[in-house]
């Protein structure tokens, strides 16, 4: 795929994640208290939750397929993948097989939904800030970046409010939990080659991050619904 036809992709998905956020109900809870959430009732504010939580994914898996198409050579790929898995997730206790996350309580779901959006903040930032870097990073690609890092925002205080309403528990936003000691990145910007496999490795590790997001409040969404078989896809 040409340049000029990425930057015309590009623009296209642009418009296409605003349609989307312009039909969706919005996730507002960006007041300290949460109280903009906290008149919503629990089932409404789980259904903008996973909206939010999805039109988050789809927009990482746009970014991803925007940054290979652009960046990523066919022998990077093959690189990358033998690289085996090394998301800074990885370190986060949250369940990874299906038996485990079936076997968790609705308040581990939630808290793992909430370490995972936390653990990406900085590295969004990061992101945008190498991103920027690039000579010919098309800005429909810049632009998607600032949009999921927001909106990750907006998901962090959605959750928070979703666990005092469920769970009733007093839990601050933005608990630190990421350990800046396992970062594969220490804000300086390395050569060029290095850093395409780094940034493409950390849009890769979102995506599949996101999808555990939206795959866990789907099965609390079903365990809600008192249905008897709920399995995590």
């Amino acid at each position: 795929m040409n340049r000029v036809k990425v930057l015309q992709v590009c623009a296209f998905l642009l418009i296409l994640a605003q349609l989307l956020v312009s039909g969706a109900v919005p996730l507002d809870c960006k007041d300290d208290a949460g109280s903009r959430c906290a008149s919503i009732s629990q089932e409404k504010l789980l259904d903008r939750v996973i909206q939010h939580a999805e039109l988050i994914y789809r927009v990482s898996e746009e970014c991803c397929t925007l940054f290979e198409d652009m960046f990523v050579p066919y022998p990077l790929h093959v690189l990358i993948n033998q690289a085996g898995n090394t998301c800074h997730s990885k370190h986060i206790p949250i369940p990874t097989s299906k038996s485990e996350i079936q076997q968790i309580s609705d308040s581990w779901l939630l808290h793992s939904v909430l370490f995972l959006v936390q653990s990406w903040m900085e590295p969004l930032l990061y992101l945008q800030t190498t991103l920027d870097q690039y000579d010919d990073a098309p800005n429909a690609l810049l632009s998607k970046t600032k949009w999921v890092s927001d909106k990750l925002l907006s998901l962090e205080q959605g959750v928070v409010v979703l666990i005092r309403k469920m769970l009733d528990e007093g839990i601050m936003a933005s608990s630190p939990i990421f350990d800046h000691t396992q970062s594969p990145y220490d804000g300086q910007f390395p050569e060029v080659l290095e850093s395409v496999i780094r940034d493409y490795h950390l849009l890769t590790c979102f995506k599949k991050d996101t999808h555990k997001v939206e795959t866990f409040l789907k099965l609390l969404k079903c365990r809600q619904s008192n249905k008897l078989s709920c399995l995590p896809q």
